[in-house]
């Protein structure tokens, strides 16, 4: 069996640790088959509880457990098996998180949040709703307008603009679900031009038309794990490789890299997979003295005849 989504690992996680407790000294093998997982992902669930505990996080806070072969113990709970007690800080920005996802169509269950709501807003004697306005990022009229539309279950056709390839088309898609990720909200919809699954950032769709007729994404079109972000690198990519000073360390905080090596206190080599080498020429530019491109060398390339076309402007 597959581990699954984010979702589903957290709340087997979370099920893990009172499971064992009520069976110390429990054979890994019949943990897993009780809980559904293969030898291997219960390994690495337990490697990850050994980082989760109380705030602190340093020896005494997180959860601690002894193995005997192949069995498993678990010698501190961090206080899981106690009743939890939200403060009024913890407790609104749970409310406020639960708030955001009962506005976003098709990713949970909304009889179960607002039933959530109710119980954690009851608890922690939260009478009134929070002091801010809650709503997905970008939450302008265009998102209002994709829910409702979204609601309505019909065909979009919309025109996007794709930063990756600096160009606008116009498309028709099936829309499957609005989502936010890192603090942006997109639409996942099957595309009928790509004849596949696309994600549109909702800032970037410049018109949005809603059509007559229904939304009907094909039965193999299915939405992806953005658990790890929206950008997953896959290494049939094109690698992209620069040096990079001091003032452009940054992009290894914003972007996926495949490696980072220190040169020397001034220098380091980035490498990272990229999508459409264009983007990856404009990025390049954008960062200017801050980076030098090791490779492709077609890359390099096309960096520096852009960068002496732009600089023949001035003559």
């Amino acid at each position: 069996m597959t581990a699954g989504t984010a979702g589903d690992r957290l709340a087997r996680l979370l099920n893990l640790v009172p499971y064992l407790l009520a069976r110390p000294g429990i054979e890994l093998a019949e943990a897993a088959a009780d809980l559904g997982v293969s030898d291997k992902q219960l390994r690495e669930d337990l490697e990850l509880l050994w980082v989760c505990g109380l705030p602190g996080y340093g020896p005494g806070d997180l959860i601690d457990m002894s193995f005997d072969g192949d069995r498993v113990t678990v010698t501190y709970d961090a206080g899981i098996d106690r009743p939890l007690r939200l403060t009024p800080d913890e407790a609104t920005a749970l409310v406020v998180a639960l708030r955001m996802l009962l506005e976003t169509p098709g990713v949970s269950d909304p009889d179960a949040i607002e039933r959530a709501l109710k119980k954690i807003e009851q608890a922690a004697l939260l009478d009134q709703a929070p002091p801010i306005a809650v709503g997905m990022p970008g939450g302008d009229e265009r998102l209002e307008g994709l829910r409702a539309m979204l609601e309505r279950g019909n065909a979009l056709r919309i025109s996007y603009y794709s930063a990756a390839r600096d160009v606008s088309t116009e498309r028709v898609v099936d829309p499957m679900r609005l989502l936010s990720v890192s603090g942006r909200s997109y639409l996942e919809a099957w595309c009928r031009s790509a004849e596949a699954v696309r994600l549109f950032r909702v800032d970037r769709i410049d018109a949005l038309e809603e059509l007559a007729e229904r939304s009907a994404p094909p039965e193999h079109a299915e939405g992806k794990d953005f658990a790890d972000g929206v950008f997953q690198p896959d290494p049939a990519l094109p690698l992209m490789t620069l040096k990079v000073s001091r003032g452009g360390r940054w992009i290894t905080e914003y972007y996926p890299c495949e490696s980072v090596v220190e040169v020397s206190p001034d220098e380091w080599v980035v490498s990272m997979r990229v999508h459409d080498m264009d983007w990856a020429r404009r990025f390049a530019l954008g960062l200017g003295p801050q980076v030098t491109v090791v490779g492709p060398s077609t890359l390099a390339d096309a960096v520096r005849e852009s960068a002496l076309g732009a600089l023949a402007t001035y003559t």
